[in-house]
């Protein structure tokens, strides 16, 4: 699982590609960097429904899963494709569980006792061995 933040820039319509399988697309735009890069998503089955609620220029933090695969032309070529496949959608500064960061639970969140030996009161002048 995977999450990226940014803002959409473009929804496309859903589109039916057999009576089993749609898909919707969308692209995000990443502008925290130089360099602007616009991610192409796609939502499919269910998940298609979730866009409905969303316009360009929300800003949103996208969950998502990176799929690949493998494909081998008619002539014999073996090619290979990624799809970078949407599973939530969620408004930036929607509120959080209480006591739950925005990322999530982490080794260095989780717990709520202070680590011995950590914290202001730890370190004195006759421990500190930092040449600086």
């Amino acid at each position: 699982m995977f999450k990226f933040t940014g803002t959409i820039k473009v929804i496309q319509d859903t589109q039916r590609i057999s009576d089993k399988f749609q898909k919707r697309e969308f692209v995000v735009t990443d502008t925290t960097s130089m360099y602007p890069q616009d991610i192409l998503f796609q939502a499919t089955q269910d998940k298609c429904n979730l866009l409905d609620q969303f316009q360009a220029n929300d800003n949103v933090e996208v969950s998502f899963n990176l799929r690949g695969r493998e494909w081998t032309s008619p002539q014999g070529e073996v090619k290979y494709f990624n799809t970078i496949e949407a599973w939530r959608i969620e408004k930036q500064g929607q509120s959080q569980p209480m006591g739950m960061p925005a990322s999530g639970p982490s080794a260095m969140n989780m717990g709520t006792e202070p680590l011995p030996g950590v914290g202001a009161a730890a370190a004195t002048e006759e421990d500190d061995d930092l040449p600086f």
